[in-house]
């Protein structure tokens, strides 16, 4: 069987992720509690005999303990380490080591870390299937799943519904894979970002650029309070039917049929936060929230009132409830056990075409410009090589590997020519496998690249 391991939401095709909520479901209307249909109150022995090993490098409670609940409610065994303060960690110990050792003692393996990128890495040194439990600010997929799923039981069509999402849309990984999800799946995302805490620009590309949504910009925006409309076009071709009107954005805020709050992510900024919103029931008074959802992946800090707990559109401690038979399915479906039920049955998820990765040496000077990258990370600095896909973009554009942070400023040089190309010169139809980045011309020069013909080698200071 082929190994799979769930990094991103981008990993798992809209199919899957449809077969993923028909095992959910079969959970709940198997095992589920005839009085609240969203919590499994009994337990199923599909996966005796397996083993979970949950590596958590960063505080969660949700997350592994609903992991950790999948399992044992699967009949499987859970072990943990959920204080990197009593792990190898404090010795120095690498991410790819721990990886390396744990995943001979386990038959799935989730890991939450503090780097971007972080679970990417762990990926290339496991031989069981890793499962991201949030890295750093880049992205929570499996939360994402619960999400979807509470809005399907909601009995809401992800399709061209408007989704409001609130709070630090920046640093939230959560927010990250969510917008992701919804323009795949169709709906229309409203940005409602906390003051300085818009989403984070190689987020908006990919939304604009490769998830095929229009932004409709703050100018034809009558409403202080979303930065921005994001229109999701069903195929590539229609982004030109969506001009950035005011009739369309005043369409598409009258009715918010969604309203995904999220806290301060102040473990990810210096200073603490100005003027947050604050969701309460007085503002969910206004006509366009008359019919919302609201929804929160938790803990919340004071910027959603307990007012609002008992309202029906209040649909937050659903939402983490699901987070148990969500886990259970996917688990079952990376360890294979259920034949009717398959992760193999399609291709994997959305990527772009070409998905050659070019490995850097340090020495080139060209590396990660994200400073959380795992890629920078001291204890794994040897085992996170600096990496990137390049993507056909104008201008061409070269993405992390691991935390998928894009770069628009390089140089690409030959290394069988040791000629160098600005990035608007290289052929993206089909590009050169042999190609080292340079962070600039001079750069390259002193490592004897040269515009057309081979230069002598400069010294270079390491």
């Amino acid at each position: 069987m082929k190994l799979r391991h769930i990094t991103s939401i981008n990993d798992l095709t809209l199919d899957e992720i449809e077969t993923i909520f028909s095992l959910t479901d079969r959970y709940l209307a198997e095992f589920g509690d005839p009085e609240i249909s969203y919590r499994i109150g009994r337990s199923t022995d599909a996966c005796a005999g397996s083993l979970m090993a949950t590596l958590f490098y960063e505080p969660s409670t949700r997350t592994r303990l609903s992991f950790e609940s999948a399992m044992l409610r699967m009949g499987g065994k859970a072990i943990s380490s959920a204080d990197p303060a009593t792990s190898s960690a404090a010795k120095g110990e690498s991410l790819a080591d721990a990886v390396r050792v744990v995943s001979n003692y386990a038959d799935v393996l989730v890991i939450r870390h503090p780097r971007d990128g972080a679970v990417k890495l762990a990926a290339q040194y496991a031989n069981v299937p890793i499962v991201n439990g949030g890295d750093g600010a880049h992205e929570h997929p499996t939360q994402t799943l619960c999400d979807l799923y509470t809005l399907r039981r909601e009995n809401k069509t992800l399709k061209n519904l408007n989704v409001a999402v609130s709070g630090d849309l920046k640093g939230s990984r959560t927010i990250h894979s969510f917008v992701y999800a919804l323009a795949r799946f169709g709906a229309n995302i409203l940005m409602m970002p906390a003051k300085g805490m818009a989403l984070p620009s190689n987020v908006d590309w990919r939304l604009r650029h490769e998830f095929h949504c229009a932004a409709v910009p703050k100018t034809a925006v009558k409403d202080a309070s979303i930065d921005a409309v994001y229109v999701t076009a069903h195929e590539p071709h229609q982004l030109s039917l969506y001009a950035p009107d005011e009739d369309l954005a005043s369409k598409l805020t009258k009715n918010i049929d969604v309203l995904y709050m999220t806290r301060f992510q102040k473990e990810r900024w210096v200073e603490a936060a100005r003027d947050y919103p604050r969701v309460d029931a007085k503002f969910l008074r206004a006509g366009r929230f008359r019919k919302t959802s609201v929804l929160h992946p938790l803990p919340r800090v004071g910027e959603l009132d307990v007012s609002f707990d008992q309202d029906s559109r209040a649909a937050y401690f659903r939402q983490a409830a699901y987070g148990v038979p969500i886990r259970m399915a996917l688990i079952t479906l990376l360890l294979n056990i259920d034949r009717q039920f398959s992760l193999q049955q399609f291709d994997r998820g959305f990527l772009p075409a070409d998905r050659h990765v070019y490995e850097q040496p340090r020495e080139s000077g060209f590396l990660c410009a994200n400073p959380n990258c795992i890629s920078h990370d001291p204890l794994d600095v040897q085992n996170a090589a600096p990496k990137f896909h390049l993507i056909a973009a104008k201008p061409p554009r070269l993405r992390c590997f691991y935390c998928e942070y894009d770069m628009e400023n390089f140089v690409a040089g030959h290394k069988r020519t040791k000629a160098y190309e600005r990035p608007h010169e290289i052929n993206l139809e089909r590009p050169a496998r042999d190609l080292v980045f340079f962070p600039d011309e001079q750069v390259a020069e002193a490592h004897g690249y040269g515009r057309g013909a081979p230069r002598p080698a400069k010294a270079v200071a390491h």
